[in-house]
């Protein structure tokens, strides 16, 4: 993230490359560059003849490069932004040519979506010599919640720990898509509210009380009640909830549990580092050791690795999500 506000900063002060090489995993910050390039380095008069915008199915290197040669007209630069340039992939290592002797009056920009050049060969050298490389990383679960909390505080806006942990849960770590809701809620409520799960639940859909956030917690506390309440609910809205997430996130959540077990300080700070989440959840881990000794989570782990491969059709016999989800249950209960 600091690394994407210097470029703006870098733009904003006239500091432009003549080529931006955008690559990574992660498509949400390629797509926010791009887009900034593309609405603020010419005024609107320039854009008529001087910035252009290809996309890697319908084009050439050759197209591209011809393209980036060109003169501006009654400008000082012109853009020419590819996108969906992972599509060239067979062909990409040819710009290098290009790259080794740029048109400085250019500024071109390649979004190169999913995938990376390789660092080791000549292209990424030649662009990285004249232009920048970003790449673009997709976040681990464990970071997404903090990046939730950053994004917010640039709008003025804060969440809870839950709430921000509700979305992650729902939403994976698609940072575009957890960005579209959250760009939603800010329409609807004012700047300097917290976000809580009420709101979530109210304006996105997202049960806060049925959730696998809820399951895990509920499970962890030995709360048979309330796990199997969320379970049913599961059940009834299996495409809203699949069963394939909700035993990775509990697989997770053990997996953590079995390394909070062999941790020598147990002191929240210590473990919310290496566990690597949230000291709001520390307790839950707490409890959930005293509830589930070290030798009870390896036969939960075990229980779980045998439902992933049921949920996904292996050695269930068409058996329903729903009755799949109470087995598994029962058998990480008992």
């Amino acid at each position: 993230m600091d690394e994407v506000k210097q470029l703006v900063t870098d733009i904003n002060n006239g500091n432009i490359k003549p080529i931006y090489f955008l690559m990574g995993e992660e498509p949400y910050y390629i797509d926010k560059i791009s887009d900034y390039i593309e609405k603020n380095v010419l005024t609107e008069e320039e854009k008529g003849f001087n910035q252009v915008v290809l996309y890697g199915r319908d084009v050439t290197i050759e197209d591209i490069v011809e393209n980036a040669k060109r003169y501006p007209m009654m400008s000082e630069r012109q853009v020419v932004i590819v996108k969906e340039a992972q599509d060239l992939s067979r062909s990409i290592e040819k710009l290098e040519t290009y790259a080794n002797n740029p048109q400085l009056s250019t500024v071109l920009v390649i979004n190169y979506k999913y995938k990376k050049i390789d660092k080791r060969k000549s292209l990424y050298k030649a662009v990285n010599k004249v232009g920048l490389v970003y790449e673009s990383k997709k976040l681990y679960e464990n970071q997404v919640a903090d990046w939730i909390k950053r994004i917010l505080s640039v709008k003025k806006y804060t969440i809870t720990p839950k709430a921000a942990q509700m979305l992650v849960e729902f939403l994976g770590t698609d940072l575009s898509k957890i960005n579209n809701e959250l760009e939603k809620l800010q329409i609807i409520i004012p700047k300097e509210t917290q976000i809580t799960p009420e709101l979530i639940e109210e304006n996105i859909g997202i049960s806060k009380d049925f959730n696998n956030f809820e399951l895990r917690k509920a499970v962890g506390e030995r709360n048979s009640m309330k796990a199997y309440q969320i379970i049913n609910y599961f059940a009834e809205n299996p495409k809203d909830n699949p069963m394939v997430v909700t035993v990775a996130l509990l697989f997770s959540f053990f997996t953590q549990l079995l390394q909070f077990h062999g941790l020598s300080d147990k002191a929240p700070r210590h473990v919310a580092s290496a566990l690597k989440i949230n000291p709001y959840f520390v307790n839950d881990y707490i409890v959930a050791a005293r509830n589930f000794p070290m030798k009870k989570v390896s036969t939960v782990i075990s229980v779980l690795r045998e439902f992933d491969v049921k949920s996904k059709g292996v050695d269930s016999n068409a058996v329903a999500q729903g009755d799949l989800l109470k087995e598994m249950l029962y058998k990480i209960l008992n």
